[in-house]
């Protein structure tokens, strides 16, 4: 039985899948998107933002946007992140046109240049103000970089200054874990980065968009972000019968060190096969709250799959991350720094 004018087709079209768009910042954000494209994201548009023309040029993806045409004329930004903050504020009416109108936008950027470390807390904090949920996504640079130059450290700092000040998830990759993989060629270690990083793209798009048994949706993710501060995504798969192994293997494969405050919050979301019973969940729940140190707000979803499967996926956001998480990861100094409880 319905009530009022509502019909069938008219609930049919507040089901359809939320509008979700990747949008790669700069020179190495550009690259990471063209990857993501080829891994394949279905129903996903990409987007590419830059100031140098000729990059941007050979990007694959969707849509592209060259910023700064009068003063920096398609050339690049020289790392002077002033120039590109002017040249977004000119374009801004554009920028919001073409991403406001998406539910969920990924914001990818390499940090250290000019382009993407000016762009990423410019368009998120923009984003935020509308209905559109940012997603920024960091590339923080190898230690010798920020060694050895300053004009790059000082845009990883501000850059990252103003992302954990805003809050909300924050998803950073740090390449100083890629050394694990020094034998492989150049582009085959940052291909095996953004392989990892599309692991977790499709990870929460699955979670948000596909509806599940005990359901996670993209209101309630965006309620657990309000509430929860800076938070960051991961994600593991394991054979069903070790439920505490899949959550170790979660928590300890991220691309990123950070470290925790005495009562975390985590939204959790397991996805399996028919198979899944009670007891996995509650094996699964009980690992993460004591691998969290019992965290403050605990809330959890489940998909049940129609065929059995002999390995469980497991999707959590976890928030409350201490101030300055990503400077200690990238051993940044920080001004501020506290005794924190580490993972």
């Amino acid at each position: 039985m319905s009530y009022g004018t509502e019909t069938p087709e008219s609930w049919a079209a507040l089901a359809v899948t939320p509008g979700i768009a990747v949008v790669g910042l700069g020179g190495a954000g550009s690259e990471a998107v063209h990857d993501l494209v080829g891994l394949g994201i279905p129903g996903v548009r990409s987007l590419a933002v830059n100031t140098d023309a000729k990059h941007l040029v050979r990007m694959g993806v969707d849509e592209k946007i060259l910023l700064g045409h009068r003063e920096l004329k398609g050339r690049g930004s020289g790392g002077d992140r002033a120039s590109v903050l002017r040249a977004a504020e000119e374009a801004k009416e554009e920028l919001l046109r073409r991403l406001a109108p998406f539910e969920i936008v990924f914001l990818l950027a390499g940090l250290g240049g000019g382009t993407g470390s000016a762009l990423l807390p410019f368009l998120s904090r923009e984003l935020r103000a509308t209905e559109t949920l940012p997603i920024p996504v960091i590339f923080l640079p190898f230690q010798v970089e920020l060694e050895s130059n300053p004009n790059r450290r000082g845009n990883v700092e501000a850059t990252v200054d103003d992302l954990e000040e805003m809050g909300g998830l924050l998803l950073a990759l740090a390449n100083e874990k890629l050394r694990r993989f020094e034998r492989l060629p150049i582009h085959r270690v940052f291909q095996v980065r953004n392989a990892y990083l599309h692991s977790l793209v499709t990870s929460l798009l699955d979670m948000v968009e596909n509806p599940s048994q005990l359901n996670v949706d993209l209101a309630s993710l965006k309620n657990h972000l309000r509430e929860a501060g800076l938070s960051t995504l991961v994600v593991g798969e394991y054979h069903i019968s070790e439920p505490e192994r899949l959550v170790q293997q979660a928590l300890a494969e991220s691309l990123l060190d950070y470290h925790l405050p005495e009562r975390p919050s985590a939204l959790v979301h397991l996805d399996g096969g028919s198979n899944l019973t009670l007891r996995t969940l509650d094996r699964v729940l009980r690992t993460m709250r004591r691998s969290l140190g019992d965290p403050e707000r605990l809330v959890f979803g489940t998909r049940v799959r129609p065929e059995p499967r002999e390995v469980v996926h497991l999707t959590a956001v976890v928030g409350g991350l201490k101030a300055h998480t990503v400077r200690d990861a990238v051993g940044v100094p920080s001004a501020r720094a506290e005794p924190e409880v580490a993972r």
